[in-house]
Protein backbone atom coordinates (compact mmCIF):
# COMPACT_ATOMS: atom_id res chain seq x y z
CA UNK A 1 0.00 0.00 0.00
CA UNK A 2 1.07 3.24 -1.13
CA UNK A 3 2.22 5.97 1.57
CA UNK A 4 -1.07 8.21 0.64
CA UNK A 5 -3.19 5.05 1.45
CA UNK A 6 -1.90 4.03 4.32
CA UNK A 7 -2.30 7.28 5.95
CA UNK A 8 -5.70 7.25 4.75
CA UNK A 9 -6.18 3.69 6.28
CA UNK A 10 -4.51 4.66 9.50
CA UNK A 11 -7.08 7.61 10.19
CA UNK A 12 -10.10 5.53 9.49
CA UNK A 13 -8.77 2.58 11.87
CA UNK A 14 -8.24 5.57 14.34
CA UNK A 15 -12.10 7.20 13.52
CA UNK A 16 -13.58 3.68 13.84
CA UNK A 17 -11.44 2.88 17.26
CA UNK A 18 -12.04 5.98 19.02
CA UNK A 19 -15.26 7.61 17.56
CA UNK A 20 -17.21 4.22 16.24
CA UNK A 21 -17.45 5.30 12.56
CA UNK A 22 -16.00 6.82 9.50
CA UNK A 23 -17.37 8.52 6.48
CA UNK A 24 -15.27 7.90 3.61
CA UNK A 25 -14.73 9.62 0.62
CA UNK A 26 -15.50 7.72 -2.74
CA UNK A 27 -12.15 8.70 -4.45
CA UNK A 28 -10.20 6.95 -1.68
CA UNK A 29 -12.85 4.13 -0.59
CA UNK A 30 -12.47 3.40 -4.13
CA UNK A 31 -8.60 3.10 -4.31
CA UNK A 32 -8.40 1.28 -0.70
CA UNK A 33 -10.98 -1.11 -2.41
CA UNK A 34 -8.78 -1.83 -5.82
CA UNK A 35 -5.75 -2.67 -3.37
CA UNK A 36 -7.25 -5.27 -2.02
CA UNK A 37 -8.17 -7.05 -5.77
CA UNK A 38 -8.75 -4.89 -9.44
CA UNK A 39 -12.30 -3.91 -9.34
CA UNK A 40 -12.50 -5.54 -12.78
CA UNK A 41 -16.38 -6.64 -13.58
CA UNK A 42 -17.60 -3.05 -11.57
CA UNK A 43 -20.09 -1.67 -14.58
CA UNK A 44 -21.64 -5.56 -14.11
CA UNK A 45 -21.67 -4.82 -10.77
CA UNK A 46 -23.52 -1.44 -10.37
CA UNK A 47 -25.69 -2.46 -12.85
CA UNK A 48 -26.97 -6.06 -11.05
CA UNK A 49 -28.89 -3.40 -8.84
CA UNK A 50 -31.45 -3.28 -12.08
CA UNK A 51 -32.07 -7.02 -11.63
CA UNK A 52 -33.31 -6.71 -7.68
CA UNK A 53 -36.31 -8.54 -6.32
CA UNK A 54 -39.30 -6.78 -4.06
CA UNK A 55 -38.91 -7.27 -0.30
CA UNK A 56 -42.09 -8.86 0.09
CA UNK A 57 -41.54 -8.63 4.25
CA UNK A 58 -41.29 -5.17 4.13
CA UNK A 59 -43.94 -4.94 1.63
CA UNK A 60 -46.15 -6.42 3.92
CA UNK A 61 -45.74 -3.41 6.02
CA UNK A 62 -46.94 -1.13 3.14
CA UNK A 63 -43.38 0.19 2.32
CA UNK A 64 -41.52 -0.86 -0.78
CA UNK A 65 -37.41 -1.75 -1.22
CA UNK A 66 -35.62 -4.23 -3.38
CA UNK A 67 -32.72 -6.10 -2.28
CA UNK A 68 -30.91 -9.19 -2.61
CA UNK A 69 -28.27 -11.62 -0.01
CA UNK A 70 -25.34 -13.48 0.48
CA UNK A 71 -23.55 -14.86 3.16
CA UNK A 72 -20.01 -15.81 3.51
CA UNK A 73 -17.54 -17.01 5.95
CA UNK A 74 -14.13 -16.28 6.68
CA UNK A 75 -11.58 -18.57 8.34
CA UNK A 76 -8.03 -17.63 8.85
CA UNK A 77 -8.17 -14.92 6.12
CA UNK A 78 -9.67 -17.14 3.57
CA UNK A 79 -13.27 -16.43 2.81
CA UNK A 80 -16.12 -18.77 0.90
CA UNK A 81 -19.66 -17.76 -0.27
CA UNK A 82 -22.27 -20.40 1.82
CA UNK A 83 -25.06 -21.85 0.86
CA UNK A 84 -27.98 -19.41 0.35
CA UNK A 85 -29.86 -19.25 3.99
CA UNK A 86 -32.27 -16.67 6.34
CA UNK A 87 -31.76 -13.73 7.20
CA UNK A 88 -32.25 -13.20 11.09
CA UNK A 89 -32.21 -10.12 13.48
CA UNK A 90 -34.02 -10.38 16.91
CA UNK A 91 -36.61 -8.24 18.15
CA UNK A 92 -33.72 -6.11 20.00
CA UNK A 93 -31.92 -5.02 17.17
CA UNK A 94 -35.14 -5.03 14.53
CA UNK A 95 -38.46 -4.11 16.18
CA UNK A 96 -40.23 -3.74 12.68
CA UNK A 97 -38.98 -7.33 11.18
CA UNK A 98 -37.20 -9.13 14.14
CA UNK A 99 -37.59 -13.09 15.29
CA UNK A 100 -38.15 -14.15 11.73
CA UNK A 101 -36.46 -15.81 9.00
CA UNK A 102 -36.70 -13.80 5.90
CA UNK A 103 -35.28 -15.68 2.86
CA UNK A 104 -34.22 -13.00 -0.08
CA UNK A 105 -33.72 -13.92 -3.00
CA UNK A 106 -29.32 -14.61 -3.68
CA UNK A 107 -27.28 -12.28 -4.93
CA UNK A 108 -26.70 -13.74 -8.83
CA UNK A 109 -23.81 -16.08 -8.61
CA UNK A 110 -21.64 -14.24 -11.41
CA UNK A 111 -22.02 -11.18 -8.85
CA UNK A 112 -21.51 -12.72 -5.58
CA UNK A 113 -18.76 -14.68 -6.84
CA UNK A 114 -16.66 -11.46 -8.99
CA UNK A 115 -14.00 -9.26 -8.12
CA UNK A 116 -15.76 -6.04 -7.12
CA UNK A 117 -17.54 -8.30 -4.24
CA UNK A 118 -14.27 -10.08 -3.24
CA UNK A 119 -12.63 -6.65 -3.43
CA UNK A 120 -14.95 -5.39 -1.05
CA UNK A 121 -14.80 -8.06 0.80
CA UNK A 122 -11.34 -8.54 1.42
CA UNK A 123 -10.82 -5.17 2.27
CA UNK A 124 -13.75 -4.97 5.16
CA UNK A 125 -11.62 -8.58 6.23
CA UNK A 126 -8.37 -6.94 6.27
CA UNK A 127 -9.45 -3.47 8.02
CA UNK A 128 -11.81 -4.91 10.84
CA UNK A 129 -9.60 -7.39 11.35
CA UNK A 130 -7.11 -4.76 12.19
CA UNK A 131 -9.94 -3.53 14.60
CA UNK A 132 -10.28 -6.93 16.21
CA UNK A 133 -7.32 -8.84 15.65
CA UNK A 134 -8.51 -11.74 18.07
CA UNK A 135 -11.54 -12.56 15.54
CA UNK A 136 -9.98 -15.47 13.52
CA UNK A 137 -13.43 -16.57 12.23
CA UNK A 138 -16.19 -14.00 10.73
CA UNK A 139 -19.75 -14.21 9.61
CA UNK A 140 -20.45 -12.02 6.74
CA UNK A 141 -23.49 -11.16 4.87
CA UNK A 142 -23.77 -8.46 1.74
CA UNK A 143 -27.59 -6.79 1.02
CA UNK A 144 -27.90 -5.20 -1.71
CA UNK A 145 -30.59 -2.71 -1.57
CA UNK A 146 -32.51 -0.16 -4.02
CA UNK A 147 -34.81 2.17 -2.35
CA UNK A 148 -37.00 4.20 -4.78
CA UNK A 149 -39.07 7.15 -4.17
CA UNK A 150 -42.13 8.30 -6.12
CA UNK A 151 -44.07 11.92 -5.69
CA UNK A 152 -46.60 10.63 -3.51
CA UNK A 153 -44.28 7.91 -1.66
CA UNK A 154 -40.45 9.29 -0.04
CA UNK A 155 -38.33 5.68 -0.04
CA UNK A 156 -36.86 4.60 3.52
CA UNK A 157 -33.30 3.60 3.19
CA UNK A 158 -33.89 2.50 7.32
CA UNK A 159 -37.62 1.97 8.14
CA UNK A 160 -36.69 0.19 11.31
CA UNK A 161 -35.41 4.06 12.60
CA UNK A 162 -31.46 4.71 14.24
CA UNK A 163 -30.66 1.04 14.93
CA UNK A 164 -27.94 -1.12 15.47
CA UNK A 165 -27.67 -4.28 13.03
CA UNK A 166 -26.66 -7.00 16.06
CA UNK A 167 -22.93 -7.61 14.25
CA UNK A 168 -19.93 -6.12 14.89
CA UNK A 169 -18.85 -4.10 12.11
CA UNK A 170 -20.81 -2.66 9.00
CA UNK A 171 -19.84 -0.92 6.06
CA UNK A 172 -22.37 1.05 3.97
CA UNK A 173 -21.44 1.78 0.10
CA UNK A 174 -22.76 3.67 -1.96
CA UNK A 175 -23.21 2.40 -5.71
CA UNK A 176 -25.95 4.88 -7.34
CA UNK A 177 -28.27 7.42 -6.94
CA UNK A 178 -30.25 8.51 -9.71
CA UNK A 179 -32.63 11.35 -8.77
CA UNK A 180 -32.58 11.25 -4.99
CA UNK A 181 -32.67 14.43 -2.52
CA UNK A 182 -32.07 13.89 1.16
CA UNK A 183 -30.82 10.10 2.22
CA UNK A 184 -28.56 11.49 5.37
CA UNK A 185 -26.73 8.93 7.00
CA UNK A 186 -26.96 10.21 10.78
CA UNK A 187 -24.74 8.25 14.05
CA UNK A 188 -26.36 8.22 17.12
CA UNK A 189 -24.94 7.26 20.59
CA UNK A 190 -26.84 4.49 22.36
CA UNK A 191 -28.20 7.35 24.61
CA UNK A 192 -29.78 9.36 21.46
CA UNK A 193 -27.15 12.12 21.50
CA UNK A 194 -26.02 12.87 17.95
CA UNK A 195 -22.47 11.95 16.84
CA UNK A 196 -22.46 13.19 13.12
CA UNK A 197 -24.09 13.23 9.78
CA UNK A 198 -23.31 12.80 6.11
CA UNK A 199 -24.95 11.94 2.71
CA UNK A 200 -23.59 9.33 0.78
CA UNK A 201 -23.68 11.29 -2.65
CA UNK A 202 -21.87 9.58 -5.10
CA UNK A 203 -20.23 6.45 -6.07
CA UNK A 204 -17.89 4.69 -3.67
CA UNK A 205 -19.00 6.98 -0.53
CA UNK A 206 -19.20 4.82 2.40
CA UNK A 207 -19.48 4.66 6.15
CA UNK A 208 -17.54 2.13 7.91
CA UNK A 209 -19.67 1.32 11.73
CA UNK A 210 -18.54 -0.08 14.83
CA UNK A 211 -21.86 -1.60 15.61
CA UNK A 212 -22.27 -2.49 19.57
CA UNK A 213 -20.63 1.43 19.37
CA UNK A 214 -23.38 3.73 17.76
CA UNK A 215 -26.33 3.46 16.42
CA UNK A 216 -26.82 4.56 12.53
CA UNK A 217 -30.37 5.51 10.18
CA UNK A 218 -30.73 7.13 6.95
CA UNK A 219 -33.60 10.01 6.49
CA UNK A 220 -36.26 9.25 3.64
CA UNK A 221 -35.34 10.47 0.15
CA UNK A 222 -37.23 11.90 -2.06
CA UNK A 223 -37.61 12.59 -6.03
CA UNK A 224 -35.61 15.63 -7.42
CA UNK A 225 -38.11 15.67 -10.39
CA UNK A 226 -41.38 14.11 -9.16
CA UNK A 227 -41.30 13.19 -13.00
CA UNK A 228 -38.67 10.80 -13.07
CA UNK A 229 -37.82 7.82 -11.50
CA UNK A 230 -35.24 7.93 -8.80
CA UNK A 231 -33.37 5.47 -6.82
CA UNK A 232 -30.73 4.76 -4.00
CA UNK A 233 -28.27 1.75 -4.44
CA UNK A 234 -26.77 0.62 -1.79
CA UNK A 235 -24.42 -2.57 -0.61
CA UNK A 236 -24.22 -3.29 3.41
CA UNK A 237 -21.97 -5.75 4.32
CA UNK A 238 -22.40 -6.81 8.02
CA UNK A 239 -19.38 -9.17 9.73
CA UNK A 240 -19.52 -10.53 13.11
CA UNK A 241 -17.44 -12.99 15.05
CA UNK A 242 -19.14 -16.39 14.43
CA UNK A 243 -20.01 -18.88 16.97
Amino acid sequence: MNAPLEATETTLHDQVRDEGFAFVHGDDMRQLFAHARPLSDWDAFAASWNALEPDTYLAATGRFRRRRHAVYASRDGHIERLPHQAHFQTLAYNTLQGDIERWFEPVLPEIADGASMHAILEYCRDFFGGLSPDIAHWHIEAHQFRIEATAGAAGEPTPEGSHRDGVDYVLVLLIDRENIARGTTTIHAPDGRPLGEFTLARPFDAALIHDPRVFHGVTPVTPLDPAMASHRDVLVVTFRQAT
